[in-house]
Protein backbone atom coordinates (compact mmCIF):
# COMPACT_ATOMS: atom_id res chain seq x y z
CA UNK A 1 0.00 0.00 0.00
CA UNK A 2 1.43 3.42 -1.10
CA UNK A 3 -0.20 7.01 0.64
CA UNK A 4 1.00 9.83 1.82
CA UNK A 5 -1.88 10.75 3.73
CA UNK A 6 -4.61 13.12 2.54
CA UNK A 7 -4.18 15.99 5.26
CA UNK A 8 -1.86 17.43 1.99
CA UNK A 9 -3.12 16.51 -0.83
CA UNK A 10 -1.97 18.71 -4.06
CA UNK A 11 -2.86 22.10 -4.80
CA UNK A 12 -6.44 22.56 -5.01
CA UNK A 13 -6.85 24.56 -8.04
CA UNK A 14 -10.48 25.77 -7.49
CA UNK A 15 -9.50 27.76 -4.52
CA UNK A 16 -6.07 29.21 -6.09
CA UNK A 17 -8.04 30.46 -9.08
CA UNK A 18 -10.55 32.89 -7.03
CA UNK A 19 -8.84 36.29 -7.87
CA UNK A 20 -9.52 39.40 -5.59
CA UNK A 21 -10.32 42.17 -8.02
CA UNK A 22 -13.18 44.44 -9.39
CA UNK A 23 -16.23 43.06 -11.45
CA UNK A 24 -15.44 43.22 -14.87
CA UNK A 25 -18.21 43.95 -17.94
CA UNK A 26 -19.04 41.50 -19.96
CA UNK A 27 -16.86 41.40 -23.38
CA UNK A 28 -17.78 38.35 -25.66
CA UNK A 29 -20.68 35.82 -25.23
CA UNK A 30 -21.04 32.93 -27.49
CA UNK A 31 -24.61 31.28 -27.08
CA UNK A 32 -24.03 27.45 -28.63
CA UNK A 33 -22.71 28.46 -30.97
CA UNK A 34 -22.52 25.32 -34.41
CA UNK A 35 -21.33 24.99 -37.61
CA UNK A 36 -21.53 22.63 -40.24
CA UNK A 37 -19.69 22.24 -43.88
CA UNK A 38 -22.06 19.55 -45.47
CA UNK A 39 -22.42 16.39 -43.35
CA UNK A 40 -19.46 17.27 -41.49
CA UNK A 41 -19.85 18.85 -38.10
CA UNK A 42 -17.37 21.24 -37.03
CA UNK A 43 -18.69 23.23 -33.82
CA UNK A 44 -21.33 21.22 -31.71
CA UNK A 45 -22.99 23.66 -29.27
CA UNK A 46 -19.82 25.94 -28.30
CA UNK A 47 -20.67 28.66 -25.69
CA UNK A 48 -18.26 30.90 -23.79
CA UNK A 49 -18.45 33.99 -21.78
CA UNK A 50 -15.57 36.33 -21.70
CA UNK A 51 -14.78 39.54 -19.46
CA UNK A 52 -13.49 43.19 -20.98
CA UNK A 53 -9.48 42.68 -21.18
CA UNK A 54 -9.65 38.91 -19.93
CA UNK A 55 -6.98 36.69 -22.14
CA UNK A 56 -8.55 33.12 -23.17
CA UNK A 57 -6.59 30.51 -25.40
CA UNK A 58 -8.46 28.10 -27.32
CA UNK A 59 -6.38 25.22 -26.88
CA UNK A 60 -6.81 21.56 -29.11
CA UNK A 61 -5.76 19.56 -31.65
CA UNK A 62 -5.81 20.07 -35.41
CA UNK A 63 -9.52 19.60 -36.48
CA UNK A 64 -10.82 20.59 -32.84
CA UNK A 65 -12.57 23.43 -34.13
CA UNK A 66 -10.95 25.91 -32.35
CA UNK A 67 -9.68 27.74 -35.63
CA UNK A 68 -13.08 27.85 -37.36
CA UNK A 69 -14.75 29.60 -34.29
CA UNK A 70 -12.38 32.47 -34.25
CA UNK A 71 -13.08 33.16 -37.82
CA UNK A 72 -16.50 32.77 -36.98
CA UNK A 73 -16.06 35.68 -34.04
CA UNK A 74 -14.22 37.79 -36.80
CA UNK A 75 -16.50 37.74 -39.43
CA UNK A 76 -14.92 35.86 -41.70
CA UNK A 77 -16.70 32.62 -41.36
CA UNK A 78 -20.64 32.06 -41.12
CA UNK A 79 -22.37 30.23 -37.96
CA UNK A 80 -25.11 27.95 -38.70
CA UNK A 81 -27.19 28.53 -35.00
CA UNK A 82 -25.96 30.30 -32.08
CA UNK A 83 -25.21 33.90 -31.33
CA UNK A 84 -22.06 36.05 -31.08
CA UNK A 85 -22.23 39.15 -28.67
CA UNK A 86 -19.62 42.03 -27.91
CA UNK A 87 -20.21 44.51 -25.39
CA UNK A 88 -23.90 43.48 -25.16
CA UNK A 89 -24.12 43.84 -29.13
CA UNK A 90 -24.66 40.99 -31.10
CA UNK A 91 -22.18 41.07 -33.94
CA UNK A 92 -22.77 38.28 -35.82
CA UNK A 93 -24.93 39.36 -38.57
CA UNK A 94 -22.32 42.69 -38.74
CA UNK A 95 -19.94 42.89 -41.51
CA UNK A 96 -16.35 42.10 -40.79
CA UNK A 97 -15.41 45.61 -40.34
CA UNK A 98 -18.55 46.41 -38.22
CA UNK A 99 -17.70 43.83 -35.45
CA UNK A 100 -14.81 46.73 -33.66
CA UNK A 101 -12.71 43.31 -33.61
CA UNK A 102 -8.49 43.05 -35.31
CA UNK A 103 -7.27 39.79 -36.44
CA UNK A 104 -3.61 38.75 -36.65
CA UNK A 105 -3.47 36.10 -38.64
CA UNK A 106 -1.00 32.99 -38.57
CA UNK A 107 0.82 33.95 -42.32
CA UNK A 108 0.84 37.42 -41.02
CA UNK A 109 -1.00 38.93 -44.30
CA UNK A 110 1.06 42.12 -45.17
CA UNK A 111 0.99 43.69 -47.89
CA UNK A 112 4.19 43.37 -49.72
CA UNK A 113 4.00 46.21 -52.00
CA UNK A 114 3.18 48.80 -48.55
CA UNK A 115 5.58 49.97 -46.34
CA UNK A 116 5.40 48.87 -42.45
CA UNK A 117 3.86 52.37 -41.27
CA UNK A 118 1.32 51.74 -44.42
CA UNK A 119 0.56 48.31 -44.21
CA UNK A 120 -0.84 50.05 -40.34
CA UNK A 121 -2.20 52.85 -41.80
CA UNK A 122 -4.50 51.00 -44.67
CA UNK A 123 -7.32 49.77 -42.36
CA UNK A 124 -7.62 53.36 -40.77
CA UNK A 125 -7.71 55.00 -43.94
CA UNK A 126 -10.26 53.32 -44.85
CA UNK A 127 -12.02 53.51 -42.23
CA UNK A 128 -11.48 56.93 -42.81
CA UNK A 129 -9.69 57.99 -39.88
CA UNK A 130 -7.91 61.29 -39.49
CA UNK A 131 -4.26 61.44 -40.66
CA UNK A 132 -3.28 63.13 -37.68
CA UNK A 133 -4.71 60.32 -35.61
CA UNK A 134 -3.68 57.90 -37.46
CA UNK A 135 -0.02 58.84 -37.41
CA UNK A 136 -0.32 59.08 -33.31
CA UNK A 137 -2.10 55.60 -33.08
CA UNK A 138 1.19 54.01 -35.39
CA UNK A 139 3.85 56.18 -33.54
CA UNK A 140 2.29 54.68 -30.26
CA UNK A 141 1.87 51.42 -31.36
CA UNK A 142 5.91 51.46 -32.71
CA UNK A 143 7.36 52.66 -29.89
CA UNK A 144 5.39 49.97 -28.19
CA UNK A 145 6.63 47.13 -30.07
CA UNK A 146 9.76 48.41 -30.85
CA UNK A 147 9.29 48.96 -34.34
CA UNK A 148 10.14 52.37 -34.97
CA UNK A 149 13.19 51.86 -37.32
CA UNK A 150 11.24 49.37 -39.50
CA UNK A 151 8.23 51.89 -40.63
CA UNK A 152 9.92 52.25 -43.72
CA UNK A 153 10.92 49.12 -44.66
CA UNK A 154 8.68 46.46 -46.99
CA UNK A 155 8.31 43.20 -45.43
CA UNK A 156 10.24 41.34 -47.51
CA UNK A 157 12.89 43.09 -45.98
CA UNK A 158 11.84 42.11 -42.12
CA UNK A 159 12.44 38.64 -40.95
CA UNK A 160 9.59 36.67 -39.83
CA UNK A 161 9.38 37.76 -35.88
CA UNK A 162 9.64 41.35 -37.14
CA UNK A 163 7.01 41.07 -39.90
CA UNK A 164 4.84 39.23 -37.02
CA UNK A 165 5.53 41.89 -35.00
CA UNK A 166 3.93 44.14 -37.73
CA UNK A 167 1.14 42.52 -37.59
CA UNK A 168 0.21 42.91 -34.06
CA UNK A 169 0.91 46.89 -34.29
CA UNK A 170 -1.42 46.87 -37.46
CA UNK A 171 -4.10 45.10 -35.20
CA UNK A 172 -3.11 47.62 -32.08
CA UNK A 173 -4.19 50.99 -34.10
CA UNK A 174 -7.29 49.77 -34.24
CA UNK A 175 -8.11 49.83 -30.88
CA UNK A 176 -10.80 47.39 -31.40
CA UNK A 177 -12.86 46.27 -27.98
CA UNK A 178 -11.38 42.10 -28.89
CA UNK A 179 -7.70 40.98 -30.27
CA UNK A 180 -8.25 37.51 -32.29
CA UNK A 181 -4.58 36.22 -32.52
CA UNK A 182 -4.82 32.93 -35.25
CA UNK A 183 -1.81 30.59 -34.06
CA UNK A 184 0.40 34.14 -33.88
CA UNK A 185 3.62 31.91 -32.77
CA UNK A 186 3.55 28.96 -35.24
CA UNK A 187 5.75 30.23 -37.80
CA UNK A 188 8.52 31.06 -35.71
CA UNK A 189 11.63 29.03 -35.32
CA UNK A 190 11.79 27.88 -31.14
CA UNK A 191 14.27 30.85 -30.10
CA UNK A 192 12.00 33.40 -31.58
CA UNK A 193 9.07 31.77 -30.27
CA UNK A 194 9.63 31.90 -26.52
CA UNK A 195 11.00 35.59 -26.83
CA UNK A 196 7.89 36.69 -28.74
CA UNK A 197 5.88 34.60 -26.22
CA UNK A 198 7.32 37.26 -23.66
CA UNK A 199 6.68 39.84 -25.97
CA UNK A 200 2.93 39.18 -25.77
CA UNK A 201 2.77 38.74 -22.77
CA UNK A 202 4.03 42.46 -22.13
CA UNK A 203 2.30 43.65 -24.81
CA UNK A 204 -0.89 41.81 -23.06
CA UNK A 205 -0.22 44.98 -19.81
CA UNK A 206 -0.41 47.83 -22.12
CA UNK A 207 -3.95 47.30 -23.82
CA UNK A 208 -6.71 46.87 -22.28
CA UNK A 209 -8.95 45.30 -24.79
CA UNK A 210 -10.07 41.28 -24.10
CA UNK A 211 -7.70 38.72 -26.28
CA UNK A 212 -8.19 35.27 -27.96
CA UNK A 213 -5.68 33.18 -29.07
CA UNK A 214 -5.94 30.12 -30.64
CA UNK A 215 -3.07 27.73 -30.55
CA UNK A 216 -2.07 24.22 -30.15
CA UNK A 217 1.20 24.59 -27.90
CA UNK A 218 0.05 23.90 -24.54
CA UNK A 219 3.47 26.26 -23.20
CA UNK A 220 2.01 29.55 -25.40
CA UNK A 221 -1.77 29.09 -23.38
CA UNK A 222 -0.54 28.18 -20.36
CA UNK A 223 2.23 31.19 -20.08
CA UNK A 224 0.11 33.59 -22.01
CA UNK A 225 -4.13 33.26 -20.84
CA UNK A 226 -5.90 33.99 -17.96
CA UNK A 227 -8.46 31.24 -18.62
CA UNK A 228 -7.94 28.14 -21.08
CA UNK A 229 -10.62 27.00 -23.39
CA UNK A 230 -9.40 23.29 -24.69
CA UNK A 231 -11.37 22.17 -27.73
CA UNK A 232 -11.98 18.61 -29.16
CA UNK A 233 -14.09 16.31 -31.50
CA UNK A 234 -15.99 19.79 -32.32
CA UNK A 235 -16.90 20.54 -28.63
CA UNK A 236 -15.43 22.66 -25.35
CA UNK A 237 -13.77 19.77 -23.10
CA UNK A 238 -13.24 22.02 -20.19
CA UNK A 239 -12.84 25.78 -19.02
CA UNK A 240 -10.64 26.66 -16.77
CA UNK A 241 -7.40 29.01 -15.50
CA UNK A 242 -4.18 27.00 -16.17
CA UNK A 243 -3.72 25.85 -13.09
CA UNK A 244 -7.39 24.20 -12.94
CA UNK A 245 -6.37 22.48 -16.50
CA UNK A 246 -3.28 20.96 -16.01
CA UNK A 247 -4.43 20.01 -11.86
CA UNK A 248 -7.72 19.17 -12.01
CA UNK A 249 -8.53 18.11 -15.72
CA UNK A 250 -11.83 17.38 -16.67
CA UNK A 251 -11.56 14.15 -18.65
CA UNK A 252 -9.26 11.46 -19.80
CA UNK A 253 -8.39 13.80 -22.86
CA UNK A 254 -7.69 17.14 -21.23
CA UNK A 255 -5.73 15.08 -18.75
CA UNK A 256 -3.44 13.59 -21.51
CA UNK A 257 -3.37 16.30 -24.01
CA UNK A 258 -2.13 19.21 -21.32
CA UNK A 259 0.83 18.35 -19.58
CA UNK A 260 4.45 17.62 -21.46
CA UNK A 261 4.94 14.73 -20.94
CA UNK A 262 1.11 14.02 -20.43
CA UNK A 263 -0.49 12.40 -17.46
CA UNK A 264 -0.52 8.27 -17.02
CA UNK A 265 -3.70 6.88 -17.21
CA UNK A 266 -3.10 3.10 -15.51
CA UNK A 267 -5.79 0.65 -15.79
CA UNK A 268 -6.91 -0.11 -12.38
CA UNK A 269 -9.80 -1.49 -9.79
CA UNK A 270 -11.41 -0.24 -6.99
CA UNK A 271 -10.81 -2.27 -3.73
CA UNK A 272 -11.83 -2.24 -0.12
CA UNK A 273 -9.99 -0.05 1.74
CA UNK A 274 -9.98 1.81 5.60
CA UNK A 275 -11.00 5.33 5.75
CA UNK A 276 -13.14 7.11 3.09
CA UNK A 277 -10.99 7.63 0.39
CA UNK A 278 -10.77 5.40 -2.60
CA UNK A 279 -8.38 2.67 -3.16
CA UNK A 280 -7.59 1.20 -6.18
CA UNK A 281 -5.32 -1.57 -7.65
CA UNK A 282 -3.04 -1.29 -10.67
CA UNK A 283 -2.72 -4.34 -12.80
CA UNK A 284 0.59 -5.22 -11.42
CA UNK A 285 -1.21 -5.51 -7.61
CA UNK A 286 0.20 -1.84 -6.36
CA UNK A 287 -2.47 -0.67 -3.67
CA UNK A 288 -2.99 2.71 -3.74
CA UNK A 289 -4.69 4.65 -1.13
CA UNK A 290 -5.14 7.44 -2.69
CA UNK A 291 -7.48 10.67 -1.16
CA UNK A 292 -10.59 10.88 -3.74
CA UNK A 293 -13.81 10.41 -1.37
CA UNK A 294 -15.25 6.97 -2.69
CA UNK A 295 -19.07 8.42 -1.86
CA UNK A 296 -18.83 9.78 -5.47
CA UNK A 297 -17.96 6.63 -7.03
CA UNK A 298 -20.36 4.46 -8.28
CA UNK A 299 -20.20 0.96 -7.35
CA UNK A 300 -18.04 0.67 -4.78
CA UNK A 301 -14.75 -2.06 -4.21
CA UNK A 302 -14.73 -4.29 -7.55
CA UNK A 303 -15.51 -2.21 -10.02
CA UNK A 304 -13.06 -2.31 -12.93
CA UNK A 305 -12.83 -0.08 -16.01
CA UNK A 306 -11.33 2.79 -13.78
CA UNK A 307 -8.23 4.42 -14.61
CA UNK A 308 -5.32 6.04 -11.76
CA UNK A 309 -4.19 9.20 -12.81
CA UNK A 310 -0.52 10.47 -12.18
CA UNK A 311 1.34 13.63 -13.03
CA UNK A 312 4.96 12.72 -13.67
CA UNK A 313 5.76 14.92 -10.58
CA UNK A 314 3.77 12.38 -8.63
CA UNK A 315 6.36 9.70 -9.77
CA UNK A 316 9.22 9.83 -8.44
CA UNK A 317 12.28 6.95 -9.48
CA UNK A 318 13.92 4.83 -6.38
CA UNK A 319 16.15 2.38 -6.03
CA UNK A 320 14.41 -1.22 -6.60
CA UNK A 321 12.42 -3.10 -4.06
CA UNK A 322 12.19 0.58 -1.87
CA UNK A 323 9.28 2.02 -3.47
CA UNK A 324 5.73 1.66 -4.16
CA UNK A 325 6.23 -0.98 -7.24
CA UNK A 326 9.29 -1.35 -9.96
CA UNK A 327 9.26 -1.41 -13.39
CA UNK A 328 11.58 -1.38 -16.18
CA UNK A 329 12.51 2.02 -18.18
CA UNK A 330 12.00 2.17 -21.79
CA UNK A 331 13.05 5.17 -22.61
CA UNK A 332 14.77 8.54 -20.58
CA UNK A 333 14.66 12.05 -21.77
CA UNK A 334 17.05 14.02 -20.26
CA UNK A 335 16.21 17.62 -19.97
CA UNK A 336 19.06 19.32 -18.02
CA UNK A 337 17.38 20.20 -14.59
CA UNK A 338 15.38 17.23 -15.03
CA UNK A 339 14.65 13.96 -16.35
CA UNK A 340 11.17 11.55 -17.26
CA UNK A 341 11.70 8.00 -17.01
CA UNK A 342 9.27 6.57 -19.49
CA UNK A 343 9.06 2.57 -17.78
CA UNK A 344 6.58 -0.49 -17.54
CA UNK A 345 5.02 -2.39 -14.96
CA UNK A 346 5.00 -6.15 -14.99
CA UNK A 347 1.50 -6.13 -16.56
CA UNK A 348 2.85 -3.91 -19.72
CA UNK A 349 1.48 -0.65 -18.40
CA UNK A 350 2.74 2.33 -19.01
CA UNK A 351 4.16 5.00 -16.48
CA UNK A 352 6.14 8.03 -16.56
CA UNK A 353 8.29 9.71 -13.42
CA UNK A 354 10.23 12.25 -12.86
CA UNK A 355 13.75 12.61 -11.89
CA UNK A 356 16.63 14.72 -11.06
CA UNK A 357 18.88 16.01 -13.67
CA UNK A 358 21.94 13.85 -13.01
CA UNK A 359 19.68 10.54 -13.53
CA UNK A 360 21.86 7.65 -13.87
CA UNK A 361 19.13 5.33 -15.13
CA UNK A 362 19.50 3.99 -18.62
CA UNK A 363 17.20 1.89 -21.00
CA UNK A 364 16.39 -1.41 -19.77
CA UNK A 365 17.15 -0.75 -16.17
CA UNK A 366 15.10 -2.21 -13.44
CA UNK A 367 13.65 0.76 -11.32
CA UNK A 368 11.51 1.83 -8.28
CA UNK A 369 8.86 3.67 -8.03
CA UNK A 370 7.35 6.03 -5.50
CA UNK A 371 3.79 6.97 -5.85
CA UNK A 372 2.38 9.73 -4.05
CA UNK A 373 -1.18 8.07 -4.12
CA UNK A 374 -2.42 10.95 -2.55
CA UNK A 375 -2.23 13.01 -5.92
CA UNK A 376 -3.78 10.70 -7.73
CA UNK A 377 -7.26 11.11 -9.77
CA UNK A 378 -8.98 8.59 -10.70
CA UNK A 379 -11.68 8.55 -14.30
CA UNK A 380 -14.50 6.26 -14.43
CA UNK A 381 -15.80 4.28 -17.10
CA UNK A 382 -17.80 7.12 -18.19
CA UNK A 383 -14.22 9.34 -18.57
CA UNK A 384 -16.02 11.71 -15.18
CA UNK A 385 -13.05 12.66 -13.40
CA UNK A 386 -12.51 12.54 -9.73
CA UNK A 387 -9.74 14.85 -7.86
CA UNK A 388 -8.46 14.89 -4.39
CA UNK A 389 -10.26 16.96 -1.89
CA UNK A 390 -8.59 17.67 1.53
CA UNK A 391 -9.64 15.44 3.98
CA UNK A 392 -10.51 17.80 6.59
Amino acid sequence: MSSEGCSNPPIDAARLSVITRKPRLTSLVLDNVSKSYGATRVLDGVSLSMEAGEFVAFLGPSGSGKSTLLRIIAGLETLDSGTVTLGGRRIDTLAPGARDVAMVFQAYALYPHMTVAENMAFGLRNAKVPTAEIEARIAQAATSLEIGDWLDRKPGQLSGGQRQRVAIGRAIVKNPALFLLDEPLSNLDAALRNRTRVELAQLRQRVAAAIIMVTHDQAEAMTLADRIMVMNDCRIQQVGTPLEIYARPANAFVARFVGSPAMTLAAATLVAGEGTHAHARLGDGTHLATCVPASGLVGGAGVVGVRVGLRPEHVTVCAPGTGTTDAQAILVERLGDRSFIYAQLSDGEAIIAQDHGTCRVRIGDRVGLRIDAAAAALFTADDTAWHPVDAA
